[in-house]
């Protein structure tokens, strides 16, 4: 990931005094009106997720790689967008946040003020950032990966997960869902907390096999409508490319 952010930083970024960021890596959260905020940071990836909870409905998300930017009045977060749900509406390929730690408070100066509130940093078998690859078993058929700007994202961390489908060419958003989960001893298991295809959909629990296999996550079970299912998913790294 970070020889291709390097890349974007320098085709993108040139001029800028570009410094290491200083956003801890883990979720951040705050709810206002009822609406939560969210927001995945994970070295020089961010994702920023907006849903309501009770009644459930996905209001948005967007996300891609970072760097931070430090100007006379602050510092600031430079998102590189992959995919926005709203680009349509927008157009929206590129964001500049406003950012200070207070603690370990983020207080990010947005479209609103938000002040978010870290998650427990937990470890589990499965965190990280994960590609869709191909459905299983494994019998050497062609794969999706980096090089395709089809992707289906997936990101663990600290207790939650999200799947994002998007085009990076085209910026089509084609869907996300996330919640909690737990992975442990083989089992997968997702507590769905917002779903943008069908908000229906909140509230429903997800249990699946896993099994890891050098960088590969194979993903076994029943999909929602109790069909089976075998996906693979290759963790996410650009570093020797």
């Amino acid at each position: 990931m970070k020889i291709l952010n390097h890349l974007i930083c320098a085709t993108f970024f040139s001029g800028i005094q570009v410094i290491i960021a200083q956003i801890p890596s883990g979720v951040y959260m705050t709810d206002i009106k009822n609406v939560r905020h969210e927001i995945k940071i994970d070295d020089n990836y961010f994702i920023y997720s907006a849903y309501k909870t009770s009644p459930p409905e996905f209001i948005k998300t967007l996300g891609g790689f970072t760097q931070t930017e430090k100007t006379s009045l602050g510092e600031k977060i430079i998102v590189l967008l992959e995919f926005n749900s709203k680009y349509e509406q927008d157009s929206i390929g590129q964001l500049s946040i406003p950012f200070s730690m207070e603690g370990d408070i983020l207080h990010l100066d947005w479209f609103e003020k938000l002040k978010l509130s870290p998650l427990t940093h937990t470890s589990q078998d499965l965190d990280g950032q994960w590609l869709f690859a191909t459905r299983g078993p494994d019998k050497g058929q062609e794969r999706r990966g980096e090089a395709n700007n089809r992707k289906t994202l997936k990101f663990l961390q600290d207790g939650r997960f999200q799947w994002i489908a998007y085009d990076t060419n085209s910026m089509q958003f084609k869907g996300t869902g996330g919640g909690n989960y737990t992975s442990f001893d083989g089992v997968y298991t997702e507590n769905i907390q917002y779903f943008s295809r069908d908000n229906a959909r909140v509230g429903a629990s997800l249990e699946f096999n896993y099994d890891v296999k050098v960088n590969d996550w194979h993903h076994t079970g029943k999909n929602s409508k109790g069909e089976p299912m075998y996906e693979i998913w290759s963790r996410r790294s650009l570093e020797s490319e």
